[in-house]
């Protein structure tokens, strides 16, 4: 559909996140190590825009900038990964990537949820270092995952040497992981293991455990941060 079709609306939701697109394919590029154009991830995450224009509901209570940031970034994503074949580096950046844009989305979810009361800045500032250490956790599991598309021919493409060191840390990192799952309640478990630890897609799992997509991304993020947490006590 050409933009002279849209609604007016659409077209405003459009033009006023466009920036977005730049600065999310600049980052996406600088993570990749150059293994993608600028102007091929420009392209892809215009229509992540576009997509997300369309699909924005303000009655959720998200802002559409932040809607748009994970549309346009999981569009990038998607795009790189369909577009070419990478090496594996390449797919693993990219699998840290989503699993940290994720938790981000379920952090917005929950922001859109009704507050508790009585929360104030120190809470605030308790939850945004939860967050990022949340982030951090789902780069690192996202990292050593397998593909979340579960093939896994696409770790044998190029670029497969691991430095033994780097075995060693992912070896302990999936132990620890395996370990804290069994700790968290069944539908965050269900989501974490499957996804991370036997790479089926993740909107695939939710479906199959009959979850919303906005639920399951809430889940995720919960889910995340109890492991951000129980890493963080074991290196303590």
């Amino acid at each position: 559909m050409g933009a002279n079709k849209e609604s007016p609306e659409v077209l405003e939701r459009f033009s006023t996140a466009l920036q977005l697109v730049d600065i999310i394919a600049r980052q996406i590029m600088r993570t990749l190590g150059g293994a993608a154009e600028l102007d091929e991830l420009l392209s892809f995450g215009r229509e992540g825009l576009w997509d997300a224009a369309r699909r924005f509901d303000e009655t959720r209570g998200v802002p559409f900038r932040g809607y748009a940031n994970f549309r346009v970034r999981g569009a990038i994503i998607d795009g790189v990964r369909s577009s070419a074949r990478l090496s594996r580096r390449t797919h693993e950046r990219l699998n840290g990537l989503a699993a940290s844009a994720r938790v981000s989305e379920g952090a917005q979810e929950d922001l859109a949820a009704p507050r508790a009361p009585g929360s104030g800045p120190a809470q605030a500032e308790q939850a945004l270092g939860e967050h990022l250490a949340a982030m951090a956790t789902a780069m690192a599991a996202g990292l050593i995952a397998p593909t979340a598309h579960g093939e896994a021919g696409e770790r044998t493409l190029v670029d497969t040497s691991e430095s033994p060191e780097e075995a060693y840390a992912n070896a302990q990192l999936l132990t620890v992981i395996r370990d804290a799952i069994t700790e968290l309640p069944h539908e965050e478990a269900e989501l974490v293991r499957r996804h991370y630890l036997e790479g089926a897609r993740f909107d695939h799992v939710a479906e199959e455990l009959g979850l919303s997509k906005s639920w399951a991304s809430r889940l995720h993020t919960r889910a995340l941060t109890r492991l951000a947490k129980r890493l963080r006590t074991l290196s303590g």
